[in-house]
């Protein structure tokens, strides 16, 4: 209340007391019977006008103090006092408070920047709302009404400095801590609630925490982003669980107790983690229809009290894999490493790998290529026994012809036949096939590696100014369907490399039909979906395919299809009498089985 409308209610006050004196009518006398009541009536009536008079004429800030008394009982004296910001910082990150309500308004990471050089914001309150409310005899009370003391302090424990930020609201005996810890080096946050003194006005054990964020943009491409963007959740029995990255919309109930929640971006995420769990966890995530921001979370969950006393954890920083398994169990699924199959290749092979060639090289280009060569040296043994497969395959190619010629209008019989001649010759069809598909994890593992990879942020290689997005070695005045409004020179590339490989690869094998095409097609088909795919990614592939192309031509120095021919022709005279596998047999039985069955369908 402001002082015009004290003056007002004054004027007011004023008024009244002068038409009660001299113009309000004259009460009838009292009758004699009961004379006490009336007088003490009169009294009472009189004390009554001077006590609403008396809070009339008050002073504003009384009256304030009525209203809060009021609506927050004996919380009522927290609601006073001037808004002030206190900052923690270390070495990661910049926290900054409101002694309104104690809580967060902005996270800022110092040793990362946007896409377009601005400060990297992981919360905000211009976008973030982060409230904790608790339940009282007045109804439900949000923390972030009232005003707390901050005080500064410091720690050491085993050598790791702690700067400690503690903010007290006080009301008589009751009181609210909050109390923050932020260590050198660390990207979390330590949070401890306190609430004393409060007695029978505290209706429930525990603090509802609703958290609303619109996540502001931090990378070039938004529709990236917005594919790499969720909520995941770890539940207390230690199951990871998230919502959905495609969807334009999701949301779930979480009944079991949860242990952390977190909004993850493609390179960054923001979390809160229970010192023991959360309660009745709901999520919701949705895409908005503008550009304003990336997707648009929302977390509502209970945070139990026990004494009074309740304890939990922040996370603001990078997704990355090696930080992220040392802050909680389960935390380091906030970075996709792929389905079962090849994640663990990315787990405990390539991102190891990468650590360690960062040590010695700060050029991403380079430490790709050394990827590439060291991983193909490792499979080296499987690369050559492709090759002597399909050399084999090559080489009984003449055999093959001739039973083409001789059954090709009986396709049972020209199996069977076939499958005589390989076990006569002692060759496999599945020899050169095999040992590729056991390189094959290698392959879609870098498919989920690179494109979530935050060590490639912002690190530019020859013309791509940022290996974790596409190289636009040409912006096209117009969008081609499928595959963008940009040329990508590293997918070329790649799709120049496959396409010879694929030439030099069917020259080996002899390769016939409808497969030698497939071999040029698919190519093509990788040129549009990567297109707009992170940079490393096509440039590790576009290297992989060279090298493969070396060791193959350098395999083929050194194998003689003479040699090979001369080993198939030992084998076949040493085996002329040597009865069939257990696997040969069965597979002839199939196929005679289907033949008569074949028949009596005709």
């Amino acid at each position: 209340m402001d002082r015009n409308q004290a003056t007002g209610l004054i004027l007011f006050a004023v008024v009244l007391l002068v038409y009660s004196i001299f113009f309000a009518t004259t009460p009838e006398p009292p009758k004699e019977e009961n004379p006490q009541i009336t007088v003490s009536s009169q009294i009472e009536a009189e004390e009554t006008a001077e006590d609403i008079l008396i809070q009339l004429t008050a002073e504003p800030d009384s009256i304030q103090d009525l209203i809060a008394q009021r609506q927050f009982g004996i919380f009522a004296p927290m609601t006073r006092g001037t808004e002030e910001s206190v900052t923690l910082e270390n070495d990661k990150i910049i926290v900054t408070f409101s002694t309104k309500g104690a809580e967060i308004s902005r996270v800022e990471l110092k040793e990362y920047k946007t896409w377009d050089q601005r400060p990297l914001l992981v919360l905000d309150e211009k976008s973030s709302d982060l409230n904790y409310s608790i339940e009282t005899d007045k109804g439900t009370l949000s923390l972030n009404q009232f005003y707390f003391n901050p005080t500064l302090s410091s720690s050491e424990t085993e050598g790791v400095k702690s700067t400690i930020l503690t903010f007290t609201a006080q009301a008589g005996n009751a009181r609210i801590t909050r109390t923050y810890e932020l260590k050198e080096g660390q990207y979390t946050l330590g949070k401890y609630l306190e609430l004393s003194g409060i007695g029978s006005s505290l209706k429930e054990n525990q603090i509802q925490i609703f958290w609303d964020d619109r996540l502001q943009r931090q990378e070039e491409d938004i529709e990236e982003s917005r594919r790499k963007t969720n909520i995941n959740f770890f539940t207390a029995a230690g199951s990871h669980d998230d919502l959905s990255l495609t969807s334009s919309s999701d949301e779930a109930d979480v009944k079991e107790p949860v242990k952390w929640v977190s909004f993850s971006q493609r390179f960054f995420t923001s979390a809160v983690i229970a010192g023991n769990q959360f309660n009745n966890v709901s999520l919701r995530q949705e895409t908005p229809s503008d550009t304003l921001s990336i997707k648009n979370m929302k977390a509502n969950m209970l945070l139990p009290l026990e004494n009074g006393k309740a304890e939990l954890t922040y996370f603001f920083g990078p997704n990355n894999y090696n930080i992220l398994k040392k802050i909680t169990p389960g935390f380091e699924n906030n970075v996709d490493m792929g389905y079962f199959f090849v994640s663990w290749v990315n787990k405990y092979i390539i991102v190891n790998l990468f650590q360690f060639l960062e040590k010695y090289f700060n050029n991403y280009g380079i430490i790709i290529i050394l990827i590439v060569l060291i991983i193909k040296l490792a499979l080296f043994p499987l690369t050559y026994k492709s090759y002597i497969g399909m050399a084999k395959m090559r080489v009984i190619k003449p055999e093959i012809d001739e039973l083409k010629e001789k059954y090709g209008d009986d396709p049972t019989k020209m199996q069977q036949e076939q499958m005589k001649l390989f076990g006569q010759l002692g060759v496999s069809p599945i020899s050169g096939c095999l040992p590729m598909l056991l390189q094959m994890p290698f392959l879609f593992a870098m498919f989920f590696f690179f494109p979530n990879s935050i060590e490639l942020r912002q690190e530019a290689f020859l013309w791509a100014h940022d290996l974790s997005t596409y190289d636009a070695f040409v912006r096209l005045p117009f969008t081609i369907p499928f595959y963008g409004a940009h040329v990508s020179m590293f997918t070329l590339l790649m799709t120049v490399s496959q396409i010879a490989y694929t030439h030099f690869n069917n020259q080996l094998t002899a390769q016939t039909g409808p497969m030698k095409n497939l071999g040029y097609i698919m190519p093509v088909v990788f040129m549009f979906v990567l297109n707009s795919f992170p940079a490393a990614l096509s440039f590790y592939y576009f290297v992989s395919n060279m090298v493969t192309f070396g060791q193959q031509a350098l395999i083929k120095l050194f194998v003689d299809d003479s040699k090979i021919r001369e080993k198939i022709e030992d084998y076949r005279k040493k085996n002329v009498n040597k009865k069939k596998s257990k696997f040969q047999q069965k597979l002839e039985e199939a196929m005679k089985v289907a033949e008569a069955n074949k028949k009596k369908k005709d």
